[in-house]
């Protein structure tokens, strides 16, 4: 703590220190902006989602395709494999690239709760790359 005594010098003597309160309170506004926008930004209402006419993305060299039956069987390209070996039958389908896209796709009478296992699965496998595959139909005009 210091003490600073005016000598009868020039009362309007430059002032070197850096005022803070302007930046506190400009960051304080945008933190209660953000706080009360975060809600606003989540959607919660039930939609029927309509199928894509989005132009399909081109196709890698070699896809792998993760397919989930109506009665809840898993196939890696054509082959079955089994929910708990899905990890380690990636590695050797990828060779260990965890960056590789994986293409999912399921059939319409599979449990929404399912298909969010499976997507787990694959989060804790360490595969983040993941395309929803869906039907193609035409653009309409």
């Amino acid at each position: 703590m210091g003490l600073h005594l005016n000598e009868g010098g020039d009362d309007l003597a430059e002032n070197h220190e850096i005022n803070v309160t302007p930046f506190i309170d400009v960051m304080l506004v945008l933190l209660i902006i953000f706080m009360v926008a975060a809600p606003l930004a989540t959607v919660d209402i039930k939609v029927d989602l309509p199928a894509s006419t989005a132009k399909p993305a081109p196709r890698p060299e070699k896809p792998v395709f993760l397919s989930v039956k109506s009665d809840q069987r898993l196939f890696l390209g054509e082959d079955e494999v089994k929910a708990e070996a899905l990890g380690p039958t990636l590695d050797a389908r990828t060779h260990g690239k965890k960056d590789t896209t994986i293409f999912f796709q399921a059939d319409k009478g599979v449990d929404y709760g399912d298909l969010m296992r499976v997507m787990d699965a694959l989060r804790a496998a360490g595969y983040l790359k993941v395309g929803l595959v869906g039907l193609e139909t035409a653009a309409k005009k």
